[in-house]
């Protein structure tokens, strides 16, 4: 019975041995071109992840280079380096070269900056989230302008649920302290009370704010001047 059994395993390991050398013959040419397409796959992919990493090492060091030229008060300097990484650098620090020429340019002037986070919130590519923030960047830079219902109609689009809600609410809320619409400030404020997302900070603020809107405007009386007082007699 062991005999057989020796017996059948090897003819059973002849006839794969057979199968294996004719699937060879036939289809050799076919396994040897997808090994090397493997090893060149493999290869590509390891080479890709070695150029990504060193051109993300290259444009931190620009974007480093640019934010040290723009503090020690080289903005000339600092827009150079920006504009070239927006232009060959990784998506990521070209997003992040937009948003610094933006805050850059917002110093100088504030409508050029304006519209450089305008060009960021019409990037589709951007992220809705980026998106939304270069709108309330914007927006808040407009504020102070000849006419500000632009920029008040983008805060009340954020406030109605972007993630940059709270800031939006906030700010909408001030906005109608400084022009005394009272009411109009509570209810922004109140909508910050009930988020439970708010920020502790802010809920903080919003208690000063509230007190604000409780005192209502303030009236103020013209002074009456008092009667003068008599002149003393005079003695001789």
């Amino acid at each position: 019975m062991a005999e057989n059994n020796e017996f059948f395993r090897e003819v059973n390991e002849d006839y794969r041995r057979d199968q294996v050398a004719q699937i060879w013959r036939r289809y050799s040419g076919v396994i040897i071109a997808l090994a090397v397409l493997v090893v060149a796959a493999v290869g590509g992919w390891r080479y890709w992840q070695s150029a990504q990493r060193h051109a993300a090492e290259a444009a931190s060091e620009q974007f480093d280079t640019a934010n040290r030229l723009a503090r020690d008060g080289k903005p000339e300097e600092a827009d150079k380096v920006l504009t070239s990484l927006e232009k060959d650098g990784p998506a990521g620090y070209r997003l992040l070269a937009q948003f610094r020429s933006a805050v850059e340019a917002a110093k100088r002037d504030p409508a050029k900056g304006a519209a450089a986070f305008d060009a960021i919130a019409g990037d589709t590519g951007a992220g809705d989230a980026l998106r939304d923030l270069a709108r309330l960047r914007a927006a808040l830079l407009r504020l102070d302008t000849a006419d500000p219902a632009p920029a008040l109609a983008s805060l009340q689009s954020l406030a109605a649920g972007s993630p940059f809600r709270h800031t939006a609410r906030e700010m909408l809320g001030l906005v109608a302290l400084k022009r005394g619409q009272y009411e109009e400030a509570g209810r922004w404020f109140d909508q910050l009370t009930t988020d439970p997302e708010t920020p502790q900070n802010l809920r903080q603020r919003i208690e000063v704010y509230a007190a604000l809107v409780a005192g209502g405007p303030v009236t103020v009386t013209e002074a009456k001047p008092e009667p003068a007082a008599p002149l003393p007699p005079i003695t001789r």
